[in-house]
């Protein structure tokens, strides 16, 4: 399972906290996120990395609805971005918003860090833990955030998409 919290954070500052905690610089991902309408607590999208010159078809359903932090993920590579949204749209999918965003990934230990500049939203902070335990994984991510200075007033509880929505249609 997956387990998240959102921050919203300045991104060069947050950048230097996370380096000075000794967090290992994984890669840099232009993501292109293509999000199809589906019942809450449900999210399908097809996902372009175009540096990486990879795509993903992704279906995920919230466990914790309203506080969005516990996801249950199943994912898979796709070889064309394109042929996979026509596919959903033959298959009656809805397309819903557009997320594109610029995504600095870390590590250090268990927990993976992955900082956002979301074109249009601004910047955020996903701070996640895989495991089965979702308690001690939101500890965890707890501990992380407030050596990083985050605190409940920083959390961003709404999907990207959400938010999205909100600001654009």
């Amino acid at each position: 399972m997956e387990i998240e919290i959102k921050f919203r954070v300045t991104f060069d500052e947050i950048r230097e906290k996370i380096e000075s905690l000794g967090a290992s610089f994984i890669r840099e991902e232009a993501q292109e996120d293509l999000y199809f309408s589906l019942p809450y607590p449900q999210l399908l999208r097809v996902r372009r990395i175009a540096n990486l010159g990879k795509a993903f078809l992704t279906y995920k359903v919230i466990n914790d609805p309203g506080r969005n932090e516990e996801f249950e993920e199943l994912e898979v590579e796709v070889s064309n971005f394109d042929t996979t949204v026509e596919i959903l749209r033959r298959l009656g999918f809805r397309e819903d918003v557009v997320v594109r965003k610029r995504r600095l990934v870390y590590r250090l230990g268990d927990v993976t860090f992955e900082l956002n500049e979301v074109e249009g939203l601004g910047s955020f902070l996903d701070i996640e833990v895989i495991g089965d335990d979702a308690n001690r994984a939101k500890e965890i991510i707890w501990e992380t955030a407030r050596k990083l200075g985050l605190g409940e007033g920083d959390v961003e509880p709404r999907l990207y998409q959400e938010l999205m929505r909100e600001k654009y249609l």
